[in-house]
């Protein structure tokens, strides 16, 4: 590299940097400025502060590592301050007086992100730590930096003479370590553990928690491999390795990469501060895992924390949430892909293709796409046969729409064994009327039948047939059954209830109707309660007698839905200083997929800020909807944004006018909201 990753004038020994977290990460962000490797500060410090309020950066032994990717840093950096005066940056142990400041260009390279993860490690040793506080000048930091960071190792400690800054490793004894083997059996095997570190950044926390483990483990004479899952990629482990591993260690805040590999493994999940924090604990309870044949195991979703049983950060709530998002994810392909394969079907055959009377009675384009082709052609030619085709195609995707939401609820919380259940419940919800409402139900029921079979105790010689078998076949049955004889009548009774009130309002209470769907539209960004107002649009262009009423909610629930990600769009070009460089650059790709009717563009603000943000969206999205229905805007599309304009009756220009006015009353609002807004420190999360 080009230069040096740290160098005196990037070290600020025993001074005084502020009295808080902000503070000092502004003073060090400064110090990277003034060496001239970052072209704006404060946009360095902002994606530090926003990396701190997901999870704090202190660790045991007055330690902090905020950290860092920004575009305006243009050499990969390190920062550091001995402080005189502590700083409090959610340490398990108090305020902390050593802090590196971790400053990584957007697009690093797999060379520096080797160095500040070689940094990161060698802050788990605490003879290194020691000769930080010990250093009489800035070029001793940087020389006892730069030393480790070039690969050349400090001394090696011994357990006895390298204490862990974690609890003591007498747990690893009491849960059954290699310490509890009989002593005269000298061949007997050492317990083996696997484990997988990742963070969000992929900097610190994943190569620190790695080496946290390693250390605990040979504390506790135990085999032990780790798989850092962070910005200088991976090596996976073998089969080999995973097969022979007793239990595996997920210490992550992310999804674990390729997690099938490791089903049926007895695991022990947490975050990746509690690896650093509590290694020994983690090991010990690993090896306990290993030896329960009633422990916990992996169950194969490779998108979820870990199994529920586990020691999993993510609480009930948090897991339905997963659920119900993994459902809608996998659903909107089908909505999108139907949707524009419909609106594709008028531009080409006219609108009539949905409703037209042909020679045996028939009324939908599915007759022409089965009873003509290319040599025989329909009595409108070519265009009304491909138009005809692409809307039966659509339609038919659309209809898929509640069951695999339904497959994929249940997926989410039981992995494959949830599938079968799970469709079929979705396929019941439709059958007995209970539409997408049925199919939130059945996927949650089928999902937690699925789980709870997943967790008997079966014999060995079931266990193979266990998800491929046993739990397909009698979670299909129970859910089924309970679908069909318990639960299809008042499902239904809310489906149509919801209906009926929401098509009551059509007539003289078309504005309050807007204002409902725009409220709804905007409530939770493509959650539920979007979603509802969603189903109920697309399930009225699907009735056999589908009219201006119909069309009419249909252009209210999508004009709705595309005002969230535009007008935080539009903020954010109207007063970037108000957001994150991070959401800065959402804003420019929000514009895309406001237009595209993807409200799910909106949802990094929300989560950052939802007290502001929300409220602010709602109000634009009543504003649109009620300007739609007063104006009798019309849509026969279920999807598509600005690109189905021609699907509107001839009523597009008033459908602009009602999306520009939302837009505009929501990006107002939630600019005014913001100025209003408390410090990074107070939005903080409590908990690391």
């Amino acid at each position: 590299m080009s230069q040096p990753i740290i160098t005196p004038e990037l070290v600020l020994l025993d001074g005084d940097a502020g009295p808080d977290a902000d503070s000092v990460i502004g003073t060090l962000a400064e110090l990277v400025s003034a060496a001239g490797r970052t072209t704006d500060a404060s946009e360095l410090a902002a994606a530090a502060l926003e990396r701190e309020k997901k999870s704090p950066t202190g660790l045991p032994g007055g330690i902090a590592i905020p950290h860092a990717r920004a575009e305006s840093v243009t050499t990969a950096s390190l920062a550091m301050a001995r402080l005189a005066r502590k700083a409090d940056f959610g340490g398990p142990d108090g305020p902390a007086d050593i802090v590196f400041l971790i400053a990584a260009p957007a697009g690093a390279a797999s060379e520096h992100m080797k160095v500040l993860s070689s940094l990161a490690r060698a802050l788990v040793r605490p003879e290194f730590v020691q000769a930080l506080r010990d250093a009489p000048n800035a070029q001793s930091i940087v020389d006892l930096v730069l030393d480790v960071t070039a690969d050349k190792k400090a001394p090696a400690a011994t357990p006895a003479a390298a204490p862990s800054p974690a609890p003591a490793p007498a747990p690893a004894a009491e849960a059954g370590t290699a310490a509890d083997a009989p002593t005269d059996a000298g061949t007997a095997a050492k317990p083996k553990i696997i484990a997988i570190t990742a963070c969000p950044t992929g900097i610190a926390h994943t190569y620190m928690a790695a080496d946290a483990l390693k250390l605990a483990a040979e504390r506790a004479d135990v085999d032990f491999e780790v798989e850092t899952q962070g910005s200088t990629g991976s090596t996976p482990f073998s089969p080999t390795t995973i097969a022979e591993a007793d239990a595996v260690i997920f210490a992550t805040d992310v999804g674990v990469k390729n997690r099938d590999r490791f089903v049926g493994k007895a695991v022990v999940a947490s975050g990746v501060k509690r690896a650093i924090n509590e290694p020994d604990a983690m090991i010990a309870e690993a090896v306990a895992a290993g030896r329960d044949p009633h422990a916990a195991t992996v169950t194969g979703d490779a998108n979820a924390a870990a199994d529920a049983s586990a020691a999993s950060s993510v609480g009930i709530g948090g897991q339905l949430k997963q659920a119900l998002l993994t459902g809608v994810s996998y659903m909107i392909p089908f909505v999108a892909a139907g949707g524009l394969l419909m609106a594709l079907g008028f531009l080409l055959g006219g609108y009539e293709i949905a409703n037209s009377t042909v020679e045996e009675g028939t009324s939908d384009a599915t007759y022409y796409a089965l009873h003509n082709s290319l040599w025989e052609l329909p009595p409108g030619g070519l265009l009304q046969y491909l138009g005809a085709l692409s809307f039966a195609v659509g339609n038919l995707a659309i209809g898929l729409m509640v069951a695999v939401l339904a497959g994929y609820i249940a997926y989410a919380i039981a992995d494959r064994p949830g599938l079968a259940p799970g469709f079929t419940a979705g396929l019941i919800a439709v059958a007995v009327g209970s539409g997408f409402i049925g199919g939130l139900v059945g996927g949650l029921l089928a999902g937690v039948v699925a789980l709870w079979l997943s967790r008997l105790p079966l014999p060995q010689w079931a266990r193979g047939l266990q998800p491929v078998v046993i739990i397909p076949l009698v979670a299909t049955l129970i859910t089924g059954f309970v679908m069909f004889a318990l639960l299809a009548r008042p499902l239904s009774w809310v489906n149509t209830e919801l209906e009926n009130q929401l098509n009551s309002m059509s007539g003289s209470s078309k504005i309050i109707l807007g204002i409902v769907i725009g409220l709804m539209m905007c409530f939770d960004l493509g959650g539920p309660v979007n979603k509802a107002a969603y189903a109920f649009g697309v399930a009225g262009l699907g009735l056999a007698g589908a009219g201006v009423p119909q069309w009419e909610i249909m252009a209210a629930v999508m004009a709705a839905g595309m005002v969230p990600p535009l007008a935080l769009a539009l903020a954010t070009a109207l007063r970037p200083s108000s957001f994150t460089e991070p959401e800065r650059e959402n804003g420019k790709a929000a514009w895309l997929l406001g237009a595209s009717f993807i409200s799910e563009g909106a949802i990094p603000f929300a989560a950052a800020d939802p007290l502001r943000v929300i409220p602010s969206m709602m109000l634009g999205g009543a504003v649109t909807g009620a300007l739609s229905m007063a104006m009798s805007v019309q849509l026969r599309a279920p999807h598509g944004g600005i690109f189905v304009l021609f699907a509107m009756n001839g009523t597009w220009w008033k459908f602009l006018i009602a999306i520009v006015a939302g837009t505009v009353v929501s990006a107002i609002a939630v600019l005014t909201a913001k100025q209003f807004k408390p410090s990074t420190r107070e939005l903080e999360p409590s908990t690391a």
